[in-house]
């Protein structure tokens, strides 16, 4: 249960505030297992952007920059900012293949 000003955000959260409050939740487990043994966990995030406003994806893209191994699913490239993109590797899945992003044939 995650309480925003003592209210339960389930409740008078919005969806970004909702997701934020469990990405927080997510993102220090990452840090905590890190500090625990050293090894840093593969964070798997799924269409992570989709209900985040810019502000938000900008702080997750931001705390995203201290995490040694994570994977993000997208439908949209663009809700990523550029200088992100750039240091990303990025591929596209395409009928069950998959291939750098450049690769055009799958497009």
């Amino acid at each position: 249960r995650f309480l925003s000003n003592g209210r339960d955000l389930r409740a008078f959260g919005s969806r970004g505030q909702q997701r934020s409050a469990a990405l927080s939740l997510k993102l220090a487990e990452v840090q905590v297992m890190a500090a625990g043994d050293g090894v840093a966990p593969l964070l798997l995030l799924d269409d992570v952007m989709s209900e985040l406003d810019a502000q938000r994806r900008g702080t997750l893209l931001k705390t995203l920059e201290g995490v040694r191994q994570a994977v993000i699913t997208t439908t949209d490239w663009e809700d990523f900012a550029p200088e992100f993109r750039r240091a990303a590797q990025c591929l596209h899945v395409c009928a069950g293949t998959i291939a750098p992003a450049g690769d055009t044939a799958l497009v």
